[in-house]
């Protein structure tokens, strides 16, 4: 039998300046171990049956293919979350759209949506935080669906309401305090869709147009029908896409626009409060 020590020395083969960290994720997984334990265990001889295991998803991460869709799970804010090839993998600048949500001025009892939910994660770290409000979340693939609501089931958050619906479709004519989204927001021709992660996540939760910015548009023009007066409306995008995002809330009449930075420091999420004209 090899040696955890020897197993991990596997990470090599693999690409990317996180190869050891994702050969170790790769391992624990295997041996339902916390990374702590290789540390402390070094040369801890692995059954073969689990080896076998490891090999196998050492070869495809080899091929490129994403540890969250290896494992089946990805964290995010404070939570666990099942991913597959049909949502795509929660990032850490999303946290940022969530700490702005948090720091809102908004009821106790607030009515939110969040559109284009994937996996869950948006919606579902709002609901850990804020027992009272009313969280609805709405996307538009089956697929996707399926994986958030047994999200909500697994983490005790069930009182979220899930929907499908393709953006604002299913809102009738409802109105909320906040809308937010992390939606399509990648060009067409981006060199990033042939790299890395990306080439396995779903393009139709990737790709927003030639310029990346249809859904953007789309979510904040379509917005003024659905919100409270004094709701607010936040929106992730890409880094060089800030500017174009200002500029849709601020036609559309939106009051308070603003941008954020993400961990990087790269302007990634945009907002605006809708006061009714």
């Amino acid at each position: 039998m090899a040696s955890v020590r020897q197993l991990l020395e596997g990470a090599r083969r693999l690409p990317g300046d996180s190869a050891r960290r994702d050969a170790e994720i790769l391992l624990c997984h295997c041996l339902a171990k916390p990374r702590s334990w290789l540390y402390t265990w070094p040369e801890a001889e692995v059954e073969a049956p689990q080896a076998r295991r490891y090999a196998s998803l050492l070869e495809q991460r080899e091929q490129g293919v994403p540890v969250a869709y290896l494992t089946g799970q990805r964290d995010f804010w404070s939570l666990q979350l099942a991913v597959n090839k049909h949502t795509l993998i929660p990032r850490p600048e999303t946290e940022t759209l969530v700490e702005w949500a948090l720091e809102l001025p908004l009821p106790a009892a607030a009515e939110v949506v969040d559109l284009g939910t994937g996996s869950g994660a948006i919606a579902l770290a709002l609901a850990s935080e804020r027992c009272a409000w009313l969280v609805s979340a709405l996307e538009r693939s089956a697929d996707a669906l399926a994986v958030a609501q047994a999200n909500a089931t697994n983490l005790g958050l069930g009182r979220v309401h899930f929907q499908q619906s393709d953006w604002y479709e299913a809102l009738g004519g409802r109105r909320f305090h906040l809308l937010l989204s992390n939606p399509p927001y990648v060009e067409e021709q981006d060199a990033h869709l042939q790299r890395g992660d990306l080439r396995f996540e779903p393009r139709d939760a990737l790709v927003a147009g030639q310029d990346g910015l249809a859904d953007l548009e789309a979510l904040v023009s379509g917005a003024p029908r659905h919100l409270l007066d004094g709701g607010w409306l936040l929106l992730e995008h890409g880094y060089t896409q800030g500017a174009a995002v200002r500029n849709f809330f601020q036609r559309a009449g939106f009051r308070d626009v603003a941008t954020r930075r993400d961990i990087a420091g790269q302007e990634r999420i945009s907002g605006g409060c809708w006061h009714a004209q």
